[in-house]
């Protein structure tokens, strides 16, 4: 099953979350899964607790920084879904990003705040299926580890000026490092064993890099986050754990543009490798979701020049051991 939000434009009143399911013959016809009344929605996210409840969490406010959440669920695999309920001020639930849930069934989901004064990570952790929330941050970069590379300073010397007006006006957009560290959102997180834990996030810094924090007691306490070496153009990511350990990342390779969009692999969780292009050239490809399906497959979807939704299909067999 895939979720997102389409209308008219982004942040415009019509927009709704949609969601299609695929099986043997192909993708259903999409349908209507939310709408708020002449507010726009964001952000759908789909996950299974452990008691096999299917969640759907959304966003909902005219911007990011007005956002409030809602969610509904569903007993038969979104066949049907319970009424819509409304979260508490101040939770937003899954940002972006599926959660992680542990063995126990903790939920521990990646959250994030973008406001005037900065973004910034945190993380909302329950442990009674979402019952109740613990939340834990902020989570951001420190300025004395913003530090550019030569790549990062080249990408913001080209500002923004788009390159070409193509489809959508989205071709050849440039996002360029800021001049300042605006900070980091939409953590993905994974399991790295033993009750450790990191999130992998998009940044908007001028080092232009996915950022990463840790937390060494199943996501109870947070380090604060530094960056690694894959590039980020202020553009969503997501991160998948394999069955023998090795960490998958979707995202863009540019310091400022969102294509072509890409998969990079690791054995540690800390330097990766560039493995696959997913798809390239003008336009962009970007906003990425991604799992591990019962063959050892990743099952993937991403906005294709903003305008539909791609699925794609990488096999197993197709992922470097080293």
């Amino acid at each position: 099953m895939a979720a997102w939000f389409g209308g008219a434009r982004e942040g415009a009143n019509d927009v709704a979350i949609w969601g299609a399911v695929r099986n043997a013959s192909g993708w259903s016809k999409p349908v209507e899964l939310a709408r708020e009344p002449n507010t726009p929605c964001w952000n759908p996210v789909l996950f299974h607790t452990k008691d096999g409840t299917l969640w759907l969490y959304y966003k909902y406010g005219k911007a990011p920084a007005e956002w409030a959440a809602a969610r509904m669920s569903s007993n038969d695999e979104g066949k049907t879904w319970s009424k819509v309920e409304k979260l508490p001020a101040g939770l937003i639930g899954p940002v972006r990003a599926k959660p992680l849930i542990l063995a126990d069934g903790t939920i521990v989901a990646g959250s994030s705040i973008e406001s005037a004064a900065g973004w910034a990570a945190w993380i909302e952790r329950s442990t009674d299926n979402g019952k109740t929330w613990a939340k834990i941050g902020p989570i951001t970069v420190p300025d004395s580890l913003d530090l550019p590379t030569a790549e990062a300073k080249a990408a913001q010397a080209l500002g923004n000026v788009a390159k070409g007006e193509g489809v959508n006006g989205a071709d050849e957009k440039l996002y360029p490092p800021p001049s300042t560290n605006i900070g980091i959102i939409q953590p993905a997180i994974v399991d790295m064993g033993k009750k450790h834990l990191r999130l992998y996030a998009r940044s908007h810094s001028q080092a232009a890099r996915i950022a990463v924090a840790d937390s060494m007691d199943n996501g109870v306490t947070w380090t604060q986050a530094r960056y690694i070496d894959l590039p980020n153009p202020s553009s969503g990511i997501d991160a998948v754990r394999l069955n023998d350990g090795r960490i998958v990342m979707i995202y863009n390779h540019s310091y400022n543009r969102r294509s072509p969009i890409n998969l990079a692999v690791s054995t540690d969780g800390e330097h990766f490798r560039m493995f696959k292009v997913l798809e390239e050239g003008p336009s962009q490809y970007s906003y990425p979701a991604m799992i591990v399906d019962s063959n050892g497959d990743l099952q993937i979807t991403y906005t294709w020049r903003r305008l539909t939704i791609r699925y794609m299909k990488v096999p197993a067999s197709e992922i470097p051991k080293n």
